[in-house]
């Protein structure tokens, strides 16, 4: 019964119980009453207010197809959750108009039930944004907030990345079916999310990562988030819209700024004046939902709270004046020599050490970019 749900177009976890309570009463509404779903004639679905497509697939499934996927469920120990069941998110069941029947599930379901933090951003970040987003994560995560995320390149990585290294709970929802990993390079990370935490979708097996999915994948990403961090994104970015779609929930929206010269940085900063939150650590995002933590479990995140003279304190005095004159703006080397009355060719080797510790990142065009939290170990 659960997999028909799965398969029957345009169906939501609403009308699904609209229509059971209307059959039963509050009694039908739990999942062995999915059955009177299955049997009645479709004037008779439609007139409970179902899609006329679900009332197609409802009255005639395809059992063969379910057959497959019922295999293929528990071949790879799949959890089915509808909209009846218990374990379905709370979240997303009151405050998504749209939640799907049927989740498919790989990994803990109950970490869908978790507080969460969505992280989304730019599928090609600077080594900074993919950075910030790590730490973040991590800093959540330890905190005790599941990272959601779409297991996409860049951002997205960075932070199912981030919350596996401090051993905390990561979410990846899949714009495809469970049997599909999208992007393919991900399959190992998709692994390890599924061990500590969850891989979700509401595709049934054999869908495909097709364009028009992934703005319904977004929707579920900030549907069970309390609120969505964007740290890095174009002005025209997918990411945006998860961001759209959060706000639009009554959800919290978070946007890291960068620099004015940073393309990536335009999408958080026409959030930020749109009405975001700005956070500069990981403290802003716990500080405005109100989330409450054992404080000993928490690393302060690098850089917070530290003036920056401290990321500098290791370095002789020719890379502190070098730094001192990059700032955290993208600058070239011709500059570079003329505000540090160094010789060029000490400049450049200076840089490809910075750059090689982490504390520099080479930007388009040859200009350098200060990264916060640098510490070079010159």
């Amino acid at each position: 019964m659960q997999l028909a749900l799965g398969r029957a177009p345009g169906l939501t976890a609403r009308h699904v119980k609209a229509a059971l309570q209307r059959l039963g009463g509050a009694a039908a509404a739990t999942s062995p009453g999915l059955a009177a779903l299955f049997g009645p004639p479709r004037s008779r679905l439609e007139a409970l207010g179902l899609p006329a497509a679900a009332c197609v697939a409802l009255e005639s499934p395809d059992r063969p197809h379910l057959a497959r996927d019922r295999a293929w469920a528990e071949r790879e120990h799949i959890v089915l959750l509808d909209a009846l069941n218990p374990r379905y998110p709370p979240m997303l069941l009151s405050e998504t108009p749209d939640a799907p029947a049927l989740l498919y599930v790989s990994g803990d379901a109950a970490s869908l039930c978790a507080p969460q933090v969505a992280m989304v951003g730019s599928r090609s970040p600077t080594q900074g944004g993919r950075r910030t987003a790590h730490e973040f994560a991590g800093y959540l995560a330890r905190a005790g907030l599941a990272i959601t995320s779409g297991l996409a390149l860049g951002i997205d990585a960075a932070s199912h990345e981030g919350a596996l290294a401090a051993q905390g709970t990561t979410v990846a929802v899949l714009g495809c079916g469970l049997d599909h990993i999208y992007p393919p390079q991900h399959h190992a990370l998709a692994a390890r999310i599924a061990l500590r935490g969850a891989l979700v979708s509401e595709f049934p097996p054999g869908a495909p990562p097709l364009r028009q999915h992934f703005p319904r994948r977004n929707r579920l990403i900030a549907g069970l988030a309390l609120g969505t961090l964007v740290v890095e994104a174009a002005g025209h970015s997918g990411s945006l819209i998860t961001a759209q779609l959060a706000a639009q929930l009554g959800r919290e929206v978070f946007a890291i700024p960068g620099s004015i010269h940073n393309p990536l940085a335009r999408g958080c900063h026409a959030l930020i004046r749109q009405g975001a939150q700005l956070v500069e650590s990981g403290e802003d995002v716990l500080r405005e939902l109100r989330f409450s933590f054992p404080q000993q479990q928490v690393i302060p995140m690098a850089g917070s709270g530290c003036p920056e003279r401290c990321a500098v304190a290791a370095l002789d005095n020719g890379y502190e004046i070098l730094l001192d004159a990059l700032g955290f703006e993208p600058t070239g080397v011709d500059a570079l020599v003329e505000r540090t009355g160094l010789p060029s060719q000490s400049v450049a080797s200076m840089l490809l050490i910075l750059e090689l510790e982490g504390a520099v990142e080479l930007q388009p065009g040859g200009h350098y970019l200060r990264l916060p939290g640098g510490r070079p170990a010159t």
